[in-house]
């Protein structure tokens, strides 16, 4: 009886022995795969990141950033970690969502980051192309500029805000006049002096229009006799500069700084409710380059990215710029949010006389 007591125990001191050994292996293992890398939360989380990224050699990115915004991140991305070149495709949302699926369907995955609008992102998760992860700088961002999933785990963040509110020519459109409020909007003096964008940014307009102010404002801002234009808001900008239009409540708040900066005579002012058009940073399902797609995401939602952007007047989910932002895409699904655009766009192209 003795004998068979002795050899349970060293039976059992020979489990906890290979529990620990196996456990302390564990635990040295360096995370490899991309759900691992995108997960990993340690200390040593760049120095790993740079060392594989190097080893892969490149990193291809897709993204609708405009102008040289894009550029400069690849140029500081290049700067700071040589070695690593950024294959870039730069379009807009319906361009990517269109090469996405393509390559999806015939099995070529080529993608490693992507940057580009919460519909892209929210159809991409939908259909499984997206990798949750987490970054070193998330905790500064709101979380509506997140969107979670299991485990502490994001399946993008907000990279980019453009905000939507009221440009106005200074010579045009009196102080006193100037509006402050979406209400504003029906004040006799601006009557016949507003214009809107039937782009997409006029259709966000319309949403916040719906939401905060409802359908009966609407119809009384159709006595307004506005002025529809079927160009983006920042072609309406250079209308609004010009003087041809007093003033338009459908201008991001970037493109008109720029302009401010060169001198035009125009201001812009955000409403109560300011419409936000975010560009999220999101990693691919399939990215072929894990190291090096983990370490392009953490840069650009990182201080070295956000300054670039913020450069280019772009605001950041993670700064408070005194105005409630709101997004018309927040909350629901991309069947939902189609639906709704269509209505969007239904009634903003009611609104006025082109």
């Amino acid at each position: 009886m003795k004998k068979k007591t002795a050899k349970t125990l060293l039976w059992a001191a020979v489990l906890v022995f290979l529990g620990v050994l196996s456990n302390a292996w564990g635990q040295g293992r360096k995370p490899t795969s991309l759900a691992e890398l995108a997960a990993h939360s340690g200390a040593d989380r760049e120095q790993l990141l740079v060392g594989g990224a190097k080893a892969e050699g490149k990193v291809v990115w897709y993204t609708s950033l405009a102008g040289g915004s894009f550029k400069e991140i690849i140029k500081a991305f290049g700067a700071k970690y040589p070695g690593i070149t950024v294959e870039t495709y730069r379009g807009s949302s319906k361009d990517i969502m269109a090469k996405v699926l393509a390559e999806t369907q015939a099995k070529r995955y080529l993608v490693d980051s992507i940057e580009s609008t919460p519909p892209v992102l929210k159809a991409m998760r939908d259909s499984k192309l997206l990798t949750p992860f987490n970054a070193p700088y998330l905790g500064k961002y709101p979380e509506q500029s997140k969107e979670k999933t299991e485990k502490g785990l994001f399946f993008w963040a907000s990279a980019r805000e453009s905000y939507i509110g009221l440009a106005y020519n200074k010579n045009s459109i009196p102080p006193a006049a100037v509006p402050k409020s979406y209400e504003d909007l029906l004040r006799p003096e601006l009557k016949g002096k507003l214009g809107f964008a039937t782009s997409d940014t006029g259709t966000r307009v319309m949403a916040a229009l719906l939401k905060f102010k409802g359908e009966d404002f609407i119809n009384k801002l159709k006595k307004q006799n506005i002025s529809l234009f079927a160009i983006s808001g920042r072609a309406l900008l250079d209308v609004v500069i010009s003087g041809e239009v007093g003033a338009s409540p459908t201008i991001f708040r970037n493109h008109a700084l720029v302009s401010i900066e060169q001198g035009a005579p125009v201001a812009w002012a955000p409403m109560e409710v300011v419409p936000t058009n975010a560009g999220g940073a999101a990693l691919a399902a399939y990215a072929p380059h894990p190291h090096a797609a983990v370490l392009l995401t953490d840069f650009i939602l990182g201080p070295d990215g956000q300054r670039i952007l913020e450069e280019f007047e772009y605001g950041s989910a993670s700064k408070d710029y005194g105005f409630k932002r709101w997004y018309p895409e927040e909350g629901l699904t991309t069947e939902q949010y189609e639906k709704a655009s269509t209505r969007w766009d239904k009634l903003l192209r009611e609104l006025g006389r082109k």
